[in-house]
Parts: C-alpha cells; structure tokens; sequence
C-alpha cells in the first residue's frame, strides 16, 4: 500500500465549497420558479463554463452564480464584469451553434446566493435577463 504525504491530499478551498453549495441552491431556486436545467458547470471550449445552463420554453438560459457568505458594500451581481459578460456571451454562442436546431433566443440570468451551507436558509435573488449577448457574437 502506498501513502501519500500529508501535502499532496486534496482539499477544497472553503471559498470553492460555498460556490458549489451556493450553485445547488440556486439550481433548487430555478427549478422551482419553472427553469428546466440542461446542464451544470459547462465546459465550452478550453477556456469557458457555465454555471448552470437551461431551458425556459424556447429560450436557452444561460445562469451566471455569485455566492457570498455575506453580503458586503457590492452586490454580488456586480461581480458580473465586462470580461466575463463576454465570455459567457461566447461560451453560450459556441454552445448554441452546436444544437440542432439553435435556440431563437439566449437569455443570461444571474443568481446571487447570500447565506452558508450550515446557517438559516439562504436569501436568493434571480435577475433574469441581466444582460445582453455581446455584440461580438450571434447565434
């Protein structure tokens, strides 16, 4: 049997098990209000994910998460950056080119998650269509 040192377990950063327990939440908080979810954590390309993908009638939902333990000075939407808008308007381009057949409309949702796994029941706030696809891209 082979041990490895203590240094090479693998452990999660506390800050990456509040984004995976704040992405299940607002999966329940979707669902409920209607959303059909296509998919979690997204890989599209090398570079690009989505937090949770899915369907509300013939829209394709693209839904961005932002989780916090707190709520601080800045909501948790504004953490949405132009960088990052940008990317996931080419994420869900790339994503929607491969449907048969495409989506007539892409929406992108925002989900803040405010609360902890082991507090009171979290405050989740949905902003659907927060904002737009970028220019750059079309479906």
């Amino acid at each position: 049997m082979k041990f490895l040192p203590f240094f090479t377990r693998s452990r999660r950063a506390p800050h990456l098990k509040l984004g995976e327990w704040g992405e299940k939440e607002a999966e329940r908080f979707v669902k409920a209000n209607g959303i059909k979810i296509l998919g979690r954590r997204v890989r599209v390309g090398k570079h690009d994910e989505i937090d949770l993908l899915g369907r509300d009638g013939n829209i394709l939902v693209i839904l961005e998460v932002k989780t916090r333990a707190v709520e601080g000075l800045k909501a948790p939407r504004k953490a949405v950056t132009a960088q990052k808008r940008y990317n996931l308007s080419r994420a869900a381009a790339r994503y929607a080119r491969k449907l048969s057949p495409p989506p007539e409309h892409v929406r992108f949702d925002i989900v803040e998650v405010i609360g902890g796994p082991r507090g009171d029941p979290p405050e989740i706030r949905h902003h659907p269509a927060a904002f737009s696809m970028h220019h750059a891209f079309r479906l």
